[in-house]
Order: C-alpha cells, then sequence, then structure tokens
C-alpha cells in the first residue's frame, strides 16, 4: 500500500471511529493545560488530574504559582515522577510569563518554547488543543502507533515523526489527529501487548502481520 493510500483510510477510518477525541487532562483555561502538560512528562494523565485539583486550587494563576516557594509548589506534585525538576519548571515558566507575557500563555511557537519546562511537545500540545492550530505533538504513544501503522519509516526521532505526519495529514485534522493516535495507543496499541483483535486499523497495519504470526505460534504452544 502507498503511503499516501494508507495516510487517506487511516484517517478516514479515525474520522468514523473517533469523531470528536480530546485531551484527557482536565483543564479550564490555556495555564492550567501548561501546567497539567508539564507536569504530565513521563506520567500518567490519570495522575495529573488527581494531582492539579489541590494544585490550581492553592495556585489558581501564574501570579499566584510566580509568588510561591519552590517548597510550596513541591508540596502539591511530590506525587508526580521528577517533583524536584517539575517544581523548578513551573515556577521558572510562571515568572516568565509574569514578566514577559502579562501572565498570559502566548499562541506563538518560540514563545512558547522560551518559556522553562516547555519543549517542542508541550509547545504543539498547547498550540493545538487551545488555539486549535495544525500542530502535531509526539510523544511515545503518537512515535509508537505511527510506526506501527505505517504512517512513518523508522523515525530516528520524534522531530521526523512530527513532519512526516504533517507533511501527510491534511491540515484541518492535524490537531485532532494528535488525539486519534494517543489514544489509540493508550487503549489498543499498547506497547507491551497491542489489542489487534480489537484494532480497527488491522486491514491497515503494517505490523500486524508479524504479531499475528507471533499470537498463533504462541497459541499453538499451548
Amino acid at each position: 500500500m502507498k503511503t499516501a493510500e494508507r495516510y487517506e483510510k487511516v484517517v478516514e477510518r479515525f474520522k468514523q471511529e473517533m469523531p470528536t477525541p480530546t485531551t484527557e487532562l482536565n483543564y479550564e483555561n490555556p495555564y492550567q493545560l501548561l501546567v497539567a502538560v508539564i507536569l504530565s512528562a513521563q506520567c500518567t494523565d490519570k495522575r495529573i488530574n488527581l494531582v492539579t485539583p489541590a494544585f490550581f486550587e492553592a495556585f489558581p494563576t501564574p501570579q499566584a504559582l510566580a509568588e510561591a516557594t519552590p517548597e510550596q509548589v513541591f508540596d502539591k506534585i511530590k506525587s508526580v515522577s521528577y517533583p524536584n525538576n517539575k517544581t523548578k519548571s513551573l515556577l521558572g515558566m510562571a515568572r516568565k510569563l509574569v514578566e514577559d507575557y502579562d501572565g498570559n500563555v502566548p499562541d506563538d511557537f518560540d514563545a512558547l518554547l522560551s518559556l522553562p519546562g516547555v519543549g517542542r511537545k508541550t509547545a504543539n500540545v498547547v498550540l493545538s488543543v487551545i488555539f486549535n492550530r495544525p500542530t502535531m505533538a509526539v510523544d511515545t504513544h503518537v512515535f509508537r502507533v505511527a510506526e506501527r501503522i505505517g504512517l512513518t519509516t523508522r523515525s530516528k526521532n520524534p522531530l521526523t515523526t512530527e513532519k512526516a505526519l504533517v507533511k501527510h495529514i491534511p491540515e484541518e485534522y492535524i490537531a485532532t489527529a494528535h488525539h486519534w493516535l494517543i489514544l489509540h495507543g493508550r487503549y489498543v496499541c499498547k506497547a507491551r501487548k497491542p489489542e489487534c483483535d480489537k484494532c480497527m486499523l488491522s486491514d491497515l497495519c503494517r505490523a500486524y502481520p508479524a504479531f499475528k504470526r507471533i499470537a498463533e505460534q504462541k497459541d499453538a504452544l499451548k
């Protein structure tokens, strides 16, 4: 199957089966989403959603967070991964928002990258979710699923994957496709045990024949 045909069929399948996907992080405004995405690095959305209510109660605005002490911030996020580093990032992010952007989350990629704790993935999430920009945030799920399905081939890094997906997915679906791939990777195309029997893309998937053979071999040994 040619690349363009695979993309067309995958997008159509997702449009039918998952018409209105969205982030699973809970947030009410751009500041809250930015905090949640920074916290979510190498941590589950479920854990972040348990932590953020108390965090936002204590620090409801960038201004409130900018005035907090490291000890106060750490106490609210100590159950997430790498709380020390994330404390520094959150404080730095909030102070720069207040000093340079009047407490508002910018809608510019380079401006977002200037914030402590914000890398390419986080900036793309904010731009796509909050500002509906055609950006593709590549996390471990997106990287894995795109490769397995056959949307990318031997990608060396997330940026290579991002460029390939943005190139081939119609612009109006890029922001949505970010959620499609994440949710598919989280609940179906899992890292260790992909649930191919439940997958709506198995007939299109480049990796499916190999997974099918492995499953058949295991069944034969029972």
